[in-house]
């Protein structure tokens, strides 16, 4: 809501500054947006009447004016302007003026010059030089009645301020400047002075006849005929000049009296061309198949969902939205029908978001507009037509059939007290209730209040408390310290927090990425295998229909969006809430029953495994490189491999995470199916995990330095190929080698092009270091080979191992 200050100082004027109002208006819930003033600062412009106008002597497209700008002597100024002429009346900034800054951010000052050796006393200004508007096709011409020699800036009062209030849906009756003045007059005492609705001199008797089929659309619908109506009049200067300080553009007489009294009472109204109507009006539900070609340009297909204005033929209006072309007014129309309504809100909240604009009038409708007013209103509008357009009135004619039904509210004073957490009186309650102009009855330590036509938005006692303290002043409210302790929770030192895990991810060269948790159910059934997927009730977007139970869809569209954009190396990760069915979860404040939430962390890598460089061969990622990240992302935890498939990742290019003893998620190569699928030159890695198992650390243990050395023994192995690593570390840690083997590496793998003597077919020889000590004594020889016949042992019972001779 956009509106000048001046408009709403004629309606309630406190005693109290631009800035000081603007946070009155705010404190009240009123939130001021924006204030910015009408015109920038200039200074020395004056009205002034051009005298004659002669060509330049030297410059064909310059011409030489003489000028009279009301100081005693006719100055000569040279001038391009195309549409300047001898008669008319402009700006003129006089020499020493000074005009606002130009594109250098410095103010423009006039100075006496000559252009093309013609003395130049000053200049005419267009309206885009004074940044009044960006019309540039030449002077800004003024009326003829402008009086000469006077301050422009006060002739077309440029010293105002543009208030842009940026209001909540429950603050309906605020939408017109009446409205805030209203609410400017309670919260400051100021009084109030509404506008008079005398009604019209009524000189014919013709009645357009009016049927309302649907009362649950509309429950009042006033009407009057005005005729012999002038449209080729033009709009008040005064009127355009609110209208654009609205953010209105003037569009002819009649639309810019009904625009002028929209903002001004808060009431959208529609005149018809009455000659175009085809016999009565019928207020009625649209059926389908119907269409209507809009002001707007366009024609929309219509439903029983949607409200009308027909006549006997056609549509003829979208209730409470917008006319349509066939009745609009135009230069030829002669008699009018105007139209003020009361739309029930529900009917028309979110008709016109089907057919993609929105209106002002739907704006305030759908909010709820004064069911009232509708007789008050059409008198103001007939008396702002006949004043501009003339024409002759006839009666109104009025039809109430259903009209909301403002049921008490009470406000219990202590109950006030206790949500608005001070002390207030029944008395205060009661001040308040006068100065908002609410009906009430008093009770001991009761306020029942029967709310206003005009207000929408009270229904329970909570309505009124809030009204009793945005009037009183939130500024006035305690600084009480919370009640509750404060009890600061500290982080177990066996855990990190996701800021850590973040930061490490970053470290390893990958962007986080913020993702909607709603998916494609495309997306789940191919990298989730979730065939039956949250739904959403209301999807943002279509193709946005269920909740994710799985990171890599998100990351492989981010994958897509970037290869889009000509990327070659994509590595990113998020951290995001997958939605699990769970029967066993209950309902909670921070849960949802049968819907588990756990945290995920999924990280994709694509391209390149290194950025661009000199220093080594350019190779594509693969199972290794990611493989290496999971390790260090861990560290110092350990972290095992096990073979494992995932409905996203290749079968033989995956593997399920193991940390100390639990499968904490799957890392893999992007399945072929999916790679091609989904357009992608090569398959991505990716890993998905458990968030809470990435958050877990090893908390560091001291151990006292070993006061023996560690010894060292070398054994080769002779193994079938399916061994594999992990299996034969589980043999080293198996044997019972009383405690004195504290490490064991496989470094050394060898498998010969054809089966010999000692090593099979099918079979490799694996070569392992054991460290072996004993930190209390020094080893013995004995004690050594005991220890390394022991994992022999181990391992020839285990996986089947044999020494290699």
């Amino acid at each position: 809501m956009q509106f000048p200050e001046s408009w709403l100082r004629e309606f309630c004027n406190p005693p109290i500054g631009t800035q000081e109002l603007a946070d009155l208006l705010t404190m009240a819930g009123l939130e001021v947006e924006e204030l910015r003033p009408v015109a920038p600062p200039f200074s020395q412009v004056v009205i002034a009447r051009v005298l004659e106008v002669a060509k330049h002597p030297n410059a064909d497209r310059l011409n030489v004016c003489q000028v009279d700008a009301g100081t005693g002597q006719t100055l000569q100024i040279v001038c391009g302007a195309p549409n300047v002429r001898a008669g008319i009346k402009v700006p003129c900034a006089l020499v020493g003026a000074e005009l606002p800054p130009g594109e250098d951010g410095k103010p423009f000052q006039i100075q006496l010059g000559k252009l093309r050796g013609v003395e130049s006393q000053g200049m005419l200004c267009s309206a885009r030089e004074l940044k009044l508007s960006e019309d540039h096709g030449g002077l800004l011409i003024l009326p003829e009645e402008a009086p000469v020699g006077q301050n422009l800036r006060e002739y077309l009062r440029l010293d105002d301020t543009l208030f842009t209030l940026k209001l909540t849906p429950n603050l309906a009756h605020a939408l017109s400047v009446h409205g805030i003045a209203r609410e400017v007059s309670a919260l400051t005492g100021a009084p109030l002075k509404s506008p008079s609705f005398t009604p019209a001199e009524v000189t014919h008797d013709q009645v357009l006849p009016v049927r309302i089929e649907a009362p649950d659309l509309c429950g009042r619908f006033s009407g009057r005929v005005i005729r012999n109506v002038n449209t080729r009049v033009r709009t008040p200067a005064w009127m355009i000049e609110r209208l654009e300080r609205c953010g209105q553009r003037s569009v002819s007489p009649l639309v810019d009296i009904s625009n002028y009294v929209m903002f001004e009472l808060g009431r959208p109204s529609h005149i018809f061309d009455l000659g175009k109507i085809q016999g009565g009006l019928a207020v009625r539900w649209a059926r389908k198949g119907e269409t209507l070609e809009l002001l707007n340009g366009n024609t929309v297909e219509l439903d029983e969902q949607v409200g009308v204005i027909a006549d006997d033929k056609a549509v003829e209006s979208l209730a409470g939205i917008m006319g349509g072309e066939a009745t609009a007014v135009s230069d030829s129309t002669r008699d009018i029908y105007l139209e003020a309504a009361f739309w029930w809100p529900e009917a028309v909240a979110g008709r016109s978001r089907r057919f993609n604009f929105s209106t002002d009038a739907g704006h305030r409708f759908e909010r709820g507009v004064d069911p009232a007013t509708t007789v008050e209103h059409i008198e103001r509008i007939t008396q702002l037509i006949l004043q501009i357009c003339g024409g002759e009135a006839g009666p109104i004619d009025d039809h109430v059939v259903n009209l909301p039904q403002r049921t008490p509210v009470t406000l219990r004073v202590d109950r006030a007290s206790k949500v608005i957490g001070m002390p207030v009186t029944q008395e205060q309650c009661a001040g308040v209730f006068r100065r908002l102009g609410l009906e009430f009855v008093e009770e001991p330590g009761r306020l029942t209040v029967t709310p206003p036509s005009w207000r929408f938005d009270l229904r329970i006692e909570e309505d009124l408390i809030e009204e009793v303290i945005r009037v009183l002043g939130y500024q006035h409210l305690p600084d009480t310290p919370p009640i509750a302790p404060v009890v600061p929770r500290t982080r177990p030192e066996r855990q990190r927090g996701l800021h850590a895990v973040r930061h490490a991810l970053a470290a390893l060269d990958y962007q986080e990425t913020v993702n909607f948790s709603f998916v494609e159910d495309r997306w789940e059934r191919d990298f989730a295998g979730n065939d039956r997927p949250i739904q959403l009730l209301n999807p943002i977007a279509s193709n946005l229909s269920v909740m994710r139970s799985s990171l890599i869809g998100s990351l492989v569209q981010v994958l897509r969006f970037n290869l889009a954009r000509k990327a070659s190396r994509v590595r990113v990760f998020e951290i995001g809430r997958v939605f699990l069915r769970d029967a066993a979860v209950p309902e909670s404040d921070t849960t949802v029953a049968g819907v588990a939430q756990p945290l995920r962390v999924c990280a994709l890598a694509y391209g390149p495994a290194l950025p661009l460089q000199w220093g080594c061969d350019d190779r594509l990622v693969d199972f290794y490189d990611v493989k290496g990240d999971l390790e260090q992302l861990f560290a110092p935890r350990a972290v095992t491999l096990q073979k494992a498939e995932h409905p996203a990742l290749h079968p033989g290019r995956s593997a399920a995470v193991w940390v100390e003893g639990r499968c904490v998620g799957h890392v893999g190569e992007l399945h072929p199916r999916w790679k091609q699928a989904y357009e992608l030159p090569h398959a991505p890695l990716v890993f998905e995990l458990d968030a809470q198992a990435v958050s877990e650390r090893s908390v560091p243990q001291y151990r006292p330095i070993p006061r023996q050395q560690s010894v060292w023994r070398d054994i080769a192995v002779i193994v079938r190929e399916s061994v594999t690593h992990d299996a034969l570390m589980a043999a080293v840690e198996a044997a019972d080698a009383q405690g004195l083997v504290r490490g064991a590496t496989l470094f050394d793998i060898y498998k010969p092009k054809d089966t010999t003597p000692e090593i099979g077919a099918g079979e490799r020889s694996l070569a392992l270091r054991l460290e072996l000590l004993d930190e209390e004594a020094t080893l013995t020889d004995e004690r050594i080979e005991a220890a390394v016949q022991a994992v022999v042992g181990s391992l020839a019972t285990r996986v089947g191992a044999r020494l290699r001779g």
